[in-house]
């Protein structure tokens, strides 16, 4: 018999996920640093953001160009339904399964 590891939702990504369906409408990076309570951090967000996209659980587009803005513009990122059914998916296998992970 093979024995699978049970599958993770790392930390930062659950609260990104969470912030994303909780919070109305997309957010930016730095609101959900801000909204983090210190768990997320301007340097990782980022990269964590990414790696989300890469695996489908958001999606983000380009904010639009503001006349007589300065600097990039920013990018603003949604939970996708794959994100959604994946948060959902562990919270209740943590809750039903592993009452000791309960976050």
């Amino acid at each position: 018999m093979t024995l699978h590891p049970v599958p993770s939702l790392p930390p930062k990504e659950r609260l990104i996920l969470d912030l994303l369906i909780t919070q109305s409408g997309p957010l930016f990076g730095l609101q959900l640093v801000a909204l983090s309570d210190g768990a997320l951090k301007r340097g990782t967000v980022y990269v964590t953001l990414g790696r989300m996209e890469a695996k489908g659980f958001v999606r983000s587009e380009q904010e639009a160009i503001r006349p007589g803005a300065i600097g990039l513009p920013r990018r603003l990122y949604y939970p996708t339904p794959l994100g959604e059914r994946v948060l959902r998916a562990w919270s209740l296998m943590a809750r039903e399964l592993l009452p000791e992970m309960q976050t």
